[in-house]
């Protein structure tokens, strides 16, 4: 490993998924899934499926499949349409903006910003599969899909900060040291994406837990 990926590693060398209580059974199943990939998977088609795609989604939905059981798409809050209109740039439209989420994975960098998450009055009271990966593992696999962004890309609060087409660069283009060395370990890296999909999930988490909604953390793995 080399480059980007090297100091990625060495920077982050774990990374955080937060997904819903209840999820890992899933997850072990058919891996790692964006939006648009459990959409492809529980065959959710026409007008549905562009609504979950491409418009805020204001709480969480669930997907059923005769064959696959349940999924359940998290909801949108931190996003703020009307401010995010705003901070659009390069043409793109909100429709274009939830479509590019909803095509990625999301792991964070810093473990900080999963603890902001976890701690966000929207899902402060929630119970949490938190998935820990490997980071290295996971660059020697999907380096050629992953792409990496300086911000929460999910969110307009505090601010609505710009965002555009080159908001997620893959991994090789993204400026790791510059931004190191101007923000620190903390700042360099807000969000780690893969496209499409983690199928190898399994192999890559050296931890999964459940946590938060007044409980205490439960060890998965």
């Amino acid at each position: 490993m080399a480059g980007n990926g090297a100091l990625l590693a060495k920077l982050y060398p774990r990374l955080f998924h937060m997904a819903h209580a209840g999820a890992w059974p899933g997850i072990q199943r058919h891996g790692l899934l964006s939006t648009s990939a459990i959409l492809d998977l529980f065959e959710v088609r026409g007008s549905r499926r562009d609504a979950l795609e491409s418009e805020r989604r204001s709480q969480s939905e669930e997907v059923l499949h005769p064959v696959h059981g349940r999924a359940l798409l998290r909801d949108q809050k931190p996003l703020n349409e009307k401010k995010l209109v705003t901070a659009l740039k390069d043409g793109l439209s909100a429709r274009d903006w939830y479509r590019l989420l909803n095509q990625r994975v999301f792991f964070w960098g810093p473990e900080i910003r999963l603890g902001v998450l976890r701690g966000a009055r929207e899902y402060e009271a929630d119970r949490q599969t938190i998935l820990v990966v490997d980071t290295a593992e996971l660059i020697a696999r999907h380096a050629n899909r992953i792409s990496l962004c300086h911000m929460n890309s999910g969110a307009t609060q505090p601010m609505a900060f710009p965002r555009g087409i080159g908001t997620f660069l893959p991994l090789e283009d993204y400026p790791l040291a510059a931004r190191r060395k101007k923000s620190g370990i903390k700042g360099a890296v807000a969000e780690v994406t893969v496209l499409h999909s983690v199928p190898d999930i399994g192999d890559l988490v050296t931890e999964v837990y459940e946590i938060g909604g007044g409980s205490a953390r439960v060890d998965l793995i």
